[in-house]
């Protein structure tokens, strides 16, 4: 049963297919630019976009399961070209803000709310990866910490549970695989504040680290050079929301997987290695 892993670059998309071709499942990969794919010898590379439901028809022929990042644009396109190709079974990545109930009106949150509700209305079987807090965010703080030894913060103690996206990629190809627990939110498996996480990061890169705490404004400001209003109004009520304790932990990793989740000190040694 051939999967389309659409999005197959992306930090979730790439895992996942290594690990459907280690559990010996066929694998059909989907980028924009085959010519820079990058992926496994003998994985089929395809070039789609939900954006040009034109791509989609090739794509998905003779495919019966997708893995797809939430298409928060194009998705009553890519809900009709599935159904069109006989495809069986959708497992989406979403997002766990849509399961808490202090994220109502939140954009990020609405918007894949606003997926899962095209999903449900598409006669589709599918299934949704809800990851709350995803480790790969921690990303952003890697210029600043590199180049100056200074993270800034706004609200550094709040604390999240964020969680590795090799767990995340594991609990989707489970659902492929047929587990029935998949859709509940997924963390890692302990609450850190953001400064605890800088720290266990600039351990592991051995490097020294100043946080510099941001008022609101502040971070509205710096935030604000690279995301829309809107888009960043969501992130500063998350974290606000973090920093009154209403970022959780739940136990969904372990229940599907049958292990405890990969927790962020590993996570900050595999992608800030010591120089």
């Amino acid at each position: 049963m051939t999967t389309l892993v659409i999005g197959a670059r992306g930090s979730v998309g790439r895992h996942v297919v290594d690990q459907l071709l280690a559990a010996g499942e066929p694998v059909r990969a989907s980028v924009r630019n085959p010519a820079t794919a990058d992926l496994p010898a003998g994985v089929p590379v395809v070039a789609a976009d939900l954006t040009r439901p034109a791509t989609l028809t090739g794509a998905l022929r003779g495919v019966r399961q997708v893995f797809v990042y939430a298409p928060t644009d194009g998705a009553d396109d890519f809900a009709a070209a599935a159904r069109e190709a006989g495809v069986e079974h959708v497992v989406v990545l979403s997002s766990g803000s849509v399961l808490l109930p202090a994220a109502a009106g939140n954009l990020i949150a609405e918007e894949h709310r606003a997926v899962e509700a095209t999903m449900t209305a598409s006669g589709l079987r599918w299934t949704p990866i809800r990851p709350l807090v995803l480790a790969t965010n921690a990303l952003n703080w890697a210029d600043s910490l590199r180049d100056e030894g200074v993270v800034r913060l706004v609200h550094p103690e709040g604390k999240t549970a964020p969680i590795h996206e090799r767990d995340v990629a594991a609990v989707a190809v489970a659902a492929l695989l047929g587990h029935d627990a998949a859709d509940g939110m997924l963390t890692g498996p302990r609450l850190l504040s953001q400064r605890e996480q800088v720290e266990l990061i600039a351990a592991a890169a051995g490097v020294p680290v100043r946080i510099e705490e941001l008022t609101e404004t502040e971070a509205r400001h710096r935030f604000g050079q690279f995301e829309k209003p809107e888009v960043v109004d969501a992130i500063l009520a998350f974290i606000a929301d973090a920093a009154r304790g209403g970022s959780p932990v739940t136990g969904t990793v372990e229940k599907v997987l049958g292990r405890p989740g990969i927790g962020f000190g590993q996570w900050a040694a595999e992608h800030f290695p010591r120089r």
